[in-house]
């Protein structure tokens, strides 16, 4: 993998993760206080600090090998709950994934709140919604560019691509001054479950001795394969989503239908 595709791989997944954590970040701000909502975020962002430079380093004392069964496993893992979050909102079984609705469920639980502070923050709500909401999407940042930039031997490349995602997300929410609601965050989810199965599934095998034919070009074919997997589960889902709502769709005809024509029969 070069460091072209290292860093636009990382991009489209910190991407999803940013808009996330912006809808939080700007529902605090903006229905309580941006100063409290700014300190939630900076500490948040000071433990993910610690948090990389702790694992980071400790991650470069294992044999590739056995690095890569076990950040493979893992990314395998990852990915497949985000195909199947996916696949489950294409096929209509799940509701899609709307910035909006969470953005407007965050202020309204933001407006009921109670006002006051503790440990010197003014306002102590919308410092621990900033500081939850950045912490837990900023794991899976950190999650992402310590298993791409370990397995490919290149923490800063994969850490360029996770700042320039982050850097334009929050510059466009900061202008907008809203959620990003026009990013395609469900296709771009599927995108990144497709990516990530196929680069777990790739480094998994590699850490358990496959010699994959090609090396690096292998993923020209593991990830196409995996995407056709993946939309042939969302139209044979689709497909069946709509028949069951056809046939619930019919049970009140059915019913109505019936006593008069037994009423008919009866006479």
């Amino acid at each position: 993998m070069n460091a072209v595709a290292l860093v636009l791989t990382v991009f489209v997944a910190c991407a999803v993760e940013a808009v996330e954590a912006l809808t939080i970040v700007l529902a605090a701000g903006l229905t309580r206080e941006w100063r409290s909502t700014f300190q939630g975020m900076a500490v948040a962002l000071v433990v993910l600090a610690v948090v990389v430079a702790a694992v980071g380093p400790a991650l470069t004392l294992f044999p590739l090998g056995a690095l890569r069964l076990v950040v493979g496993a893992l990314l395998a893992v990852f990915g497949l709950q985000w195909l199947r979050k996916g696949i489950l909102r294409a096929s209509g079984y799940k509701g899609l994934h709307d910035e909006t609705s969470i953005y407007e469920r965050q202020v309204a639980a933001a407006r009921a709140a109670a006002a006051g502070g503790k440990h010197g923050v003014h306002d102590w709500y919308a410092f621990t919604l900033s500081f939850k909401g950045v912490l837990l999407e900023g794991l899976e940042v950190v999650f992402i560019v310590i298993t791409f930039g370990a397995n490919q031997g290149n923490l800063g490349v994969a850490a360029l691509g996770a700042a320039a995602a982050v850097l334009v997300v929050a510059g466009i929410g900061v202008a907008a001054r809203a959620p990003l609601a026009r990013v395609p965050e469900n296709t771009m989810k599927l995108a990144v479950g497709v990516m990530l199965t196929s680069f777990g599934t790739f480094w998994g095998a590699e850490g358990a001795g496959v010699t994959w034919p090609g090396h690096d070009a292998a993923l020209l074919v593991i990830v196409p394969v995996i995407a056709a997997v993946t939309l042939a589960y969302v139209v044979l889902l689709r497909r069946s989503h709509a028949a069951a709502l056809a046939a619930a769709a019919a049970r009140p005809t059915a019913s109505a239908v019936s006593p008069s024509t037994s009423q008919e029969g009866a006479r």
